[in-house]
């Protein structure tokens, strides 16, 4: 290998560990309210983190302007709908862990909360980024967030029979 090839590789070592190291933890909490999971028990979020990161690096040489960013959130978002669409039939398997602020919700409402309101990404980039149509994102955030903000109250016990029976 050449000089000029080393120093190329070093410099998109570089500039891919700072990236990693600015966007990381922002990637990993969203991967995390996606999954649900705890922020001490996340396999599913790291491994979602894992693959964003290693689709962007392998693409990082191609991105020509683009915002790495960006790519790694799409890859996220797109291998969360995929992997939970397809393999795990909603993520019945998975369950999400109750202290989540985001358990209550179905994948689907997830992924669209999680981008919307975490991420910021406009409802038609959305519903672009997931072959939806923008009134089924809208719906989508809607009733999230409605679930989000108003949780349905677990049933309350019945009282017990507090009826004296008759001697």
């Amino acid at each position: 290998m050449g000089d000029r090839q080393v120093a190329r590789d070093a410099r998109r070592a570089r500039e891919f560990e700072a990236f990693v190291a600015g966007a990381a933890g922002r990637l990993l909490h969203a991967a995390m309210l996606l999954t649900a999971e705890a922020p001490d028990a996340n396999p599913r979020a790291r491994r979602l983190l894992t693959l964003a990161l290693a689709h962007t690096y392998a693409r990082w040489d191609r991105l020509r302007g683009e915002d790495p960013y960006d790519c790694a959130r799409q890859y996220l978002a797109t291998r969360f709908a995929r992997t939970t669409w397809h393999r795990y039939g909603l993520f019945r398997r998975a369950r999400p862990d109750p202290r989540s602020p985001l358990a209550a919700l179905k994948p689907q409402e997830r992924l669209v909360l999680v981008l919307r309101f975490y991420e910021g990404v406009a409802e038609e980039q959305a519903a672009a980024l997931l072959g939806l149509p923008t009134e089924r994102v809208h719906t989508l955030c809607d009733r999230a967030t409605a679930d989000v903000l108003h949780p349905a109250r677990p049933a309350a016990p019945r009282p017990a029979n507090t009826e004296v029976a008759p001697s």
